[in-house]
């Protein structure tokens, strides 16, 4: 008797245990990929305080132009002081 009932459950298990296993796992993976819809309305917020971030900038850099055309390169360290900077990092 056991000579039949133990090909019978490893055949089972086989062919339908193991595949049940899988697809379930495959199934759970591929909902738990999707966004939400709470991370796509945080997604969409993020990128609205991004824009208007960018437009502020946009007009700080405006008005620092016309006060002063030359502040670009006024902030940007020159050679020289970009290469003592990188020295005493080291």
């Amino acid at each position: 008797m056991d000579d039949v009932v133990i090909p019978i459950v490893v055949v089972g298990i086989l062919f339908i245990g193991l595949p049940w296993l899988v697809f379930h796992y495959i199934t759970k993976w591929k909902t738990a990929a999707t966004l939400t819809s709470g991370d796509e309305k945080l997604l969409d917020e993020l990128h609205d305080a991004a824009r208007r971030l960018d437009d502020r900038l946009c007009t700080i850099e405006r008005i620092m132009t016309a006060e002063n055309p030359n502040w670009r390169q006024q902030c940007v360290p020159s050679r020289e002081d970009r290469q003592r900077l990188l020295a005493d990092g080291e």
